[in-house]
């Protein structure tokens, strides 16, 4: 998807938030091979280096405006390279991922696949929007299945892969994983008006729209988003609830004890 850094960083302060509590959960050790999988403008990456003292950490991203600020972050110890998530290969002793995955499909086979890229005793920390039940998120496909866009976007809709809390925890337990973490936060945000609202969505959920849409049909179902969100909440500020899944997962160790 064509990633804007600005836009996406309107609302810094509010999609840290999860980091800081993915990061919470961290085992902390010395010398480590990280992989930040989604890293983004690297900002966050270069924060997860400053926690991990003396380790080597990759920062991967498709987005190539992403990648080009967090080049700039780039020291010893901390890189970035183009990849996408479903294609990594390497062996890690941490594989961390926040608010990324949920936009790669197929969570069945690709939360094993992220496990097995462990070390042994190495950890997998995850963080994942699960706001897809919002009603802000309802209007966008609600929207898409209506005319003009439905006929633009050629009757698409997007799935969301995200599973629940219960079926990550199992694909997990099936993979071996010990020590596993895994809950559902509801990070609370004021925003302005629903104006704002809208801004945050269309850095985000309403990309996979925006970039199926070409010129007055773009401006058309920002505008006709917006309208539907002031109609909704006519009045600021409003409260956004947004709903995370975190966990954290081990690997066991090769000499048959846990991690």
């Amino acid at each position: 998807m064509d990633w804007n850094p600005d836009t996406y960083n309107l609302f810094q302060k509010e999609r840290f938030a999860p980091f800081k509590d993915l990061s919470r959960m961290i085992r902390v050790r010395k010398g480590l091979e990280v992989l930040d999988l989604g890293c983004g403008t690297g900002e966050l990456t270069a924060r997860l280096s400053d926690i991990l003292p003396d380790s080597r950490i990759l920062g991967v991203d498709v987005s190539l405006a992403m990648l080009d600020r967090a080049v700039s972050r780039a020291r010893d110890g901390l890189r970035f390279e183009k990849a996408a998530i479903e294609s990594v290969t390497g062996a890690w002793d941490m594989v961390f991922s926040n608010a990324a995955i949920h936009w790669v499909d197929g969570h069945e086979t690709l939360i094993p696949r992220l496990f097995s890229l462990l070390r042994p005793g190495g950890q997998l920390l995850v963080q994942l929007p699960s706001n897809h039940n919002h009603p802000s998120h309802l209007m966008i496909a609600a929207l898409a299945a209506t005319e003009p866009f439905r006929t633009a976007l050629h009757g698409w809709t997007r799935r969301v892969p995200v599973l629940s809390l219960e079926r990550y925890a199992e694909i997990l337990y099936a993979c071996g994983a010990r020590y596993l973490s895994i809950f559902e936060k509801v990070y609370p945000h004021e925003l302005r008006d629903a104006d704002a609202l809208a801004d945050w969505l269309s850095g985000t959920t309403m990309l996979p729209y925006l970039e199926r849409l070409d010129g007055d049909m773009k401006d058309g179902f920002l505008e006709a988003f917006r309208s539907e969100l002031r109609r909704y909440w006519p009045d600021g500020p409003i409260f956004f609830g947004f709903k995370r899944i975190l966990f954290s997962a081990f690997r066991a160790s090769s000499c048959g004890e846990e991690a």
